[in-house]
């Protein structure tokens, strides 16, 4: 798909140099950079959902039994 957008003069030829030293059109560059960039955005979502998902805490272990979990761990030697 073509597209047109706009970038400043520094990072287009930032991005020429870029392109001619690895031997790539300006759009293979320009593609290769935003996959992976949306790649990197992508890997950040699954670690966010994955955060939602622990941060709320469900016990399911009687009172009792947690009270002396919690209690037997402070006479461990870490």
């Amino acid at each position: 798909m073509k597209t047109a957008i706009s970038i400043p003069d520094q990072i287009f030829t930032a991005a020429e140099q870029t392109a001619k030293r690895l031997g790539i059109s300006r759009s293979e560059l320009y593609a290769s950079a935003v996959r992976d960039y949306v790649e990197s955005h992508m890997a950040e979502a699954v670690t966010e959902k994955l955060n939602q998902v622990y941060s709320v805490e469900e016990s399911s272990l009687d009172s009792n039994l947690q009270s002396l979990q919690s209690s037997s761990l402070n006479s461990e030697d870490w």
